[in-house]
């Protein structure tokens, strides 16, 4: 019980007081309209006691002008200056909400409409309106494949969603639709994770294998996709994502599926060191590959050759070439000294990039495989994961199992962009948005996050940028970013 009394210099008192009593009639005396005197006698609340020397000082620094809303489930006891005619008023509200939770979303169908409208009067990029670095040029950004002359466009260093299945568990793989409509992701628990293209919610998720599900790849003609657990099994999906067929290609667990040009065959790699080509549509067994010395982590099939490239863990052939006619070894490769994780043919033909555990991305020409074209040194830990992009075939990311994500440029030696806090714990799979203005990463931290572009007018104050401000530029100084 508390004792007080307020004077308050407010003609709006009394309505205030009615509105919060429901209606009900209240009894209090006023003693002119400009100043009222509340003598409570008592005040009790279900949600504890009000500490009135500090409603006092409160009361003396505003000059005597107080309200003090009553809580939730408040029985408040006013009485007139004589003490008289006491009633008990019981107030139940609701407490208001302070924001709004908004959903993000990035929506490039303005600008596809925009690239498309300026494509009739434009020649080539000199005629491309000018960008200015304040949010009312947002609507003037124009989708990847207008900015061919500039792939540093199409660095996605900001971070739009954080998505998390309902049970926990580590993202092993991701995947675009090829309409890109979708993300579908694959988890140690075995499900599929559908997640919207455009607001990145929730839409499905289904029971698609009984282990981790480790690889997931898209046939050529977009019309198939096929996906491979730790038990060594297969299943056969339409783009509607309805299952078709299922068998076992290995005995232990599968690393890496990649289809063949024409879409007829498919190529599987496994911890039982093979390589093995299989009939697409028959499911039989064709051809196996022997020839490495230890688990073989990843494969890739050349866009348009019959070519085949595997990186496994024998340090003595950590990458190997291999013709999938006669299931010979063309080359081997002794470029890293660790396992190699992942491998990747660019979609010219020509550029095979590794990556390996011995922190390092390389770059070879298939036109001349004495030694490597470049070399990229950034990466602090274990290189897990790359990814091309789509439009640019220069630029690509990569992935560390520090769980940072370093985006890159062929002929320059050091990362363009990065993103050293993306993910708590290794990054398992990077995969591009069709038209390449999204990156999703797939982690053991068991996220699944969504990266864009930044928009014009953007600071980079968020817990992934400020690591990286230019030199000189104080992050809690925003003038200097515009």
């Amino acid at each position: 019980m508390i004792k007080m009394s307020l004077v308050i210099e407010n003609q709006n008192t009394e309505a205030f007081y009615n509105n919060a009593a429901g209606g009900n009639n209240m009894q209090s005396s006023f003693t002119s309209p400009q100043q009222s005197v509340i003598n409570s006698q008592e005040l009790s609340t279900t949600h504890g006691n009000y500490d009135p020397v500090s409603i006092n000082n409160v009361n003396d620094q505003l000059g005597n002008q107080l309200i003090v809303p009553a809580p939730m489930s408040t029985n408040i006891i006013m009485s007139s200056s004589a003490g008289s005619n006491q009633v008990a008023v019981s107030y139940d509200g609701r407490r208001m909400r302070s924001k709004t939770n908004i959903r993000k979303t990035v929506d490039y169908n303005p600008s596809i409409v925009n690239w498309l409208h300026g494509r009739i009067f434009q020649n080539d990029h000199r005629d491309r309106p000018c960008i200015q670095p304040d949010q009312m040029y947002n609507y003037l950004m124009l989708p990847p494949p207008a900015f061919l002359d500039n792939p540093i466009n199409c660095l996605c260093t900001r971070s739009i969603r954080m998505a998390m299945n309902k049970v926990k568990c580590p993202i092993f793989t991701v995947k675009w639709t090829p309409e890109g409509r979708r993300l579908v992701t694959g988890a140690s628990s075995g499900e599929f994770t559908l997640w919207h293209g455009l607001t990145f919610s929730f839409e499905t998720i289904l029971q698609a294998h009984e282990c981790p599900v480790r690889s997931m790849v898209w046939s050529r003609n977009d019309q198939w996709m096929i996906t491979a657990d730790h038990g060594g099994f297969i299943k056969y999906w339409q783009s509607n994502m309805k299952y078709v067929k299922m068998y076992q290609i290995h005995k232990e667990a599968v690393r890496g599926l990649s289809f063949c040009p024409s879409d007829q065959k498919y190529a599987s790699c496994s911890d039982d060191a093979t390589v093995r080509i299989w009939d697409f549509l028959r499911g039989e067994e064709e051809r196996i590959l022997r020839g490495h010395g230890a688990d073989v982590r990843c494969i890739d099939w050349h866009p348009y050759m019959g070519l085949l490239a595997s990186g496994s863990r024998d340090a003595q052939q950590p990458v190997k070439l291999w013709d999938p006619r006669t299931g010979e070894a063309l080359v081997t490769i002794h470029a890293h000294k660790h396992t190699v994780m992942d491998l990747k043919w660019n979609r010219n033909g020509n550029w095979l990039l590794t990556a390996s555990r011995d922190h390092l991305l390389k770059l070879f020409d298939v036109r001349n495989m004495k030694e490597e074209v470049q070399l990229f040194r950034g990466h602090k830990k274990e290189a897990t994961t790359i990814a091309w992009h789509p439009i640019h075939e220069s630029l690509f990311a990569s992935g560390g199992s520090d769980g940072a994500i370093l985006y890159w440029l062929v002929d320059i030696d050091k990362e363009v962009g990065s993103i050293e806090n993306a993910h708590e714990t290794m990054v398992w799979s990077l995969d591009w948005h069709p038209l390449g203005h999204i990156l999703a990463s797939g982690s053991n931290d068991h996220t699944t996050k969504f990266w864009t572009r930044n928009r014009p007018g953007d600071l980079m104050r968020d817990r992934y940028n400020l690591n990286t401000l230019p030199y000189g530029v104080d992050e809690n100084d925003g003038l200097s970013l515009l």
